[in-house]
Formats: C-alpha cells, sequence, structure tokens
C-alpha cells in the first residue's frame, strides 16, 4: 500500500494521466504494436459473444475495448477512465475507428459506478498494479460482472523481466530525481508475480483463475528516443522526466547509454519485456 491517503492518491493518479494524456495520443501507435501480444491474448480469453456488454477500465486509447467491441455484433461496449483528458484521448480515437454502441464514462477501478451484475466482460489493461487497493478494484470487477462473466487483464511482470522500466527507473534514483520506490507501494512492478494475482484473483471471489506471462518487445532508434517516449508515456516517471532541464536531461541519458548497450540491435535498440496477464470467472 502506498504511504499517500488513499484519496490523495487516487487525486494524483487522475492528475498523472491527465498530463501524459497528450503524450499517450502521440505514442498510441508505437505503444499498440508493443502491446500486441498482451493485447489478443485479451481478446481471445475474452471471446466476446454477440450481443454482450463489455466494460474497458483504464482504458487509455482504447484499442483494446474498440478490438472487443467488433466481435459483439450489435453488443455495447462501456469504454472508461479515470482520467477525462484520457478519456476524450478515447473519444477521438473511438470516432477514428468509427466505432458504434459505445458508451463513455468516467470510472474509478475501486469505486465502479455501474450496477450489480451490469456488464458480460471486463477488460484491464496495465491498470490494477497502479491502484491503491487492488483487493477492493478486484472485488468492484467481480460485483459488476454477470454470472459467468470473466475478466482479463495485464500487468508488468517483475523489474528484471521488464529492463525498459527498471532501467529508466534505477537511472532517476541514482541521479536522484526520484527516491527509491516503496516496496510495497502502487507501480509498474507491484503485481509482477503471477501466483500474486491468481490469489488476488482468488479473493475477490472469482472461482475459474488462470494467469500466465506474455512476451513482448521495444524497440527504438536511440537512448534520446528512449527518454523522449518514456517522457510522453511512463505515468509518473514522464512528470519527472519533463520537469528536468535540457543538462539534467542530457546527463540522464549519458548514464542511460551503459545500461542499454546490452540491448543493441542493429541500427536501433530492443529490450524485452514480460506482462502477467489473467483470466478469470
Amino acid at each position: 500500500m502506498t504511504t499517500q491517503a488513499p484519496e490523495e492518491y487516487r487525486r494524483s493518479i487522475r492528475e498523472v494521466a491527465d498530463a501524459i494524456a497528450p503524450g499517450w495520443e502521440r505514442r498510441r501507435a508505437l505503444i499498440e504494436t508493443t502491446a500486441t501480444p498482451v493485447r489478443e491474448w485479451m481478446l481471445r480469453e475474452l471471446a466476446p459473444q454477440p450481443g454482450q456488454t463489455l466494460l474497458e477500465l483504464a482504458c487509455g486509447a482504447g484499442d483494446t475495448g474498440f478490438d472487443a467491441a467488433a466481435l459483439t455484433g450489435g453488443g455495447r461496449l462501456i469504454t472508461s477512465d479515470i482520467s477525462p483528458v484520457m478519456l476524450d484521448v478515447a473519444r477521438r480515437r473511438g470516432a477514428e475507428r468509427r466505432v458504434l454502441n459505445v458508451d463513455y464514462r468516467l470510472l474509478d477501478l475501486e469505486r465502479i459506478e455501474l450496477g450489480d451484475d451490469t456488464v458480460d466482460g471486463v477488460l484491464c489493461r496495465f491498470a490494477y498494479m497502479l491502484v491503491a487497493d487492488p483487493v477492493a478494484a478486484l472485488a468492484e470487477t467481480r460485483r459488476v460482472l454477470r454470472p459467468g462473466g470473466r475478466v482479463v487483464l495485464a500487468v508488468w511482470g517483475a523489474p528484471d523481466d521488464n529492463p525498459f522500466f527498471s532501467a529508466l527507473g534505477m537511472a532517476l534514483v541514482r541521479a536522484g530525481h526520484v527516491p527509491p520506490p516503496e516496496p510495497s507501494a502502487p507501480g509498474p512492478f507491484s503485481l509482477g508475480d503471477p501466483e500474486r494475482v491468481r490469489g488476488l484473483l482468488e479473493g475477490a471471489g472469482f472461482t475459474h483463475v488462470r494467469a500466465e506471462e506474455v512476451a513482448v518487445r521495444f524497440s527504438f532508434p536511440d537512448v534520446d528516443e528512449y527518454v523522449a517516449i518514456h517522457a510522453d508515456a511512463s505515468g509518473p516517471m514522464a512528470l519527472v522526466l519533463q520537469g528536468l532541464s535540457e543538462a539534467e536531461r542530457a546527463r540522464l541519458a549519458e548514464s542511460l547509454s551503459a545500461a542499454l548497450a546490452p540491448f543493441r540491435s542493429g541500427p536501433g535498440y530492443e529490450m524485452p519485456g514480460v506482462a502477467v496477464v489473467a483470466v478469470a470467472a
């Protein structure tokens, strides 16, 4: 748990999402390309059926939910996010894709303002790991699902399996730009153990649970672009990077050169990543 009061933490998460939404929109194509194996796993395991009502939580640009909605025929999609600015990104993406039968809602994972037994399926990609109380968030997910409904989710795996994120985090700590992370606080790796994810789902009342890992690849041309991608889209780390002076950012990039060197691939870089994915009913 974070040492911040829950309401203060929720407010800070919303403010971060509002701030990075423009960068997330700029990087949407890159994010979706990287996340393709995760998105495909989630859609396959959710197996949407014609006429169903689906809910996407923490939608970002919304593509995972829009892909799922396309499989429901005349079904309904509720696309939601805690950030009104990010939800506008999803609205624009939905209009671009000409998605019909979609309802855009501001929703908090820990307090989903929907009735009991409202939806047939829930999708949530890379968000449960960031909430103050994942137990409450998963219990809320279970509450809004109809009997037999499924949730599919993804979170990032362990730090050692995700150097794309951990290399930058360690560099920021070494440079004194951020304090070392609190071991039990929400964050990108807080749900990185598949067994913990399985236990949380079972504790929330799900009886048929499966969790596994899916590999992804991060590609970028150089260290400066690596930093720029994170400055656009990497949550609280993005705000830290945006606040650095030009000289501080140059020193950070120089310090990252050695850490990223093992991942040189041709003219650019490729870094491995691992997502923990789960399906539960």
